[in-house]
């Protein structure tokens, strides 16, 4: 599990996705996220702006991504 820190209360999903470098850019995250291929604390996410606090953990593409609020 890569662990994913943050500077900020909070980042959401399609952002993290761009942040980590598993997508190019938002569009590409929205339809990954839209079309349920992420999931958020093991539950699928389709909300792209779910927002994302310390601790969550991300999970795309057979990655795992932990949430560390700095």
């Amino acid at each position: 599990m890569e662990i994913v820190e943050i500077n900020t209360e909070y980042i959401k999903l399609d952002q993290f996705l761009k942040w980590v470098g598993a997508v190019d850019n938002g569009a590409m995250a929205k339809g990954f996220i839209v079309d349920g291929f992420v999931k958020v604390n093991g539950n699928i996410e389709i909300q792209r702006g779910k927002k994302l606090r310390n601790g969550d953990i991300v999970e795309f593409e057979n990655k795992k991504y932990q949430v560390l609020q700095k």
